[in-house]
């Protein structure tokens, strides 16, 4: 059986659900295998300034402070309430791929990585558009420096970054964080389609795990 996360690292919500679906695989990596999939949420013809999307931005972090826990560093928010300061153009390209070449070398931990970027973006200020964003990651997971950049840059790892946004399409994913179980070739549970807490998610997926085996999967 297998938990797919389907987040973008540009997701609000997603960062505020991070907490919860570490917490979820913390508890179940033993019984459960985990995938994320990116969803590939902005990604414009051409670059696009954080100012078309900074007012919505700006109203909606607290909501999503306020109901989930998680809070919002002061790098980010800067580019938020200043965006016509800012140098920001958004895209889930990148990211994408990050994830995708971190998979290379931890295909058990896309969770953790996941969580990584959301937390190096939302809370550090980090852009994940520029490389540099992604340097002290390669330390933290001694990851080879040059093989990391050699990789991100690859157009074989663009491609697999596209192949997981079409899945997720494919998937009828039209919301972020969407998670669900796969139980067979053919079988999927939804357990949350949008911010789901520790209890509902755990909830969810006993209970899903519990229909399976009563069925035979």
């Amino acid at each position: 059986m297998t938990i797919y996360y389907c987040y973008d690292a540009y997701c609000g919500w997603c960062y505020g659900f991070s907490p919860v679906i570490r917490r979820i695989y913390e508890e179940y990596r033993d019984r459960l295998a985990f995938e994320v999939l990116s969803g590939g949420m902005i990604l414009p013809e051409k670059p696009r300034h954080i100012g078309i999307m900074a007012d919505y931005i700006r109203s909606a972090y607290p909501v999503v402070e306020e109901r989930t826990g998680v809070r919002f560093g002061q790098d980010w928010v800067w580019h938020i309430n200043n965006p016509d300061e800012s140098d920001w153009y958004p895209s889930s390209e990148k990211p994408a791929i990050a994830l995708c070449v971190f998979k290379d070398y931890y295909p058990d931990q896309p969770v953790l990585f996941a969580g990584e970027l959301q937390y190096a973006l939302h809370y550090e200020g980090r852009d994940l558009t520029d490389d540099e964003a992604y340097r002290h990651l390669t330390e933290k997971y001694r990851i080879p420096e040059k093989e990391f950049y050699g990789k991100l840059h690859h157009p074989a790892y663009k491609e697999k970054a596209y192949d997981e946004f079409a899945l997720v399409r494919q998937l009828k994913v039209n919301g972020f964080p969407t998670v669900f179980l796969q139980v067979s070739d053919s079988k999927f549970y939804l357990l949350t389609r949008g911010y789901a807490d520790y209890e509902t998610m755990r909830n969810g997926i006993e209970q899903a795990m519990g229909q399976a085996a009563s069925s035979g999967f």
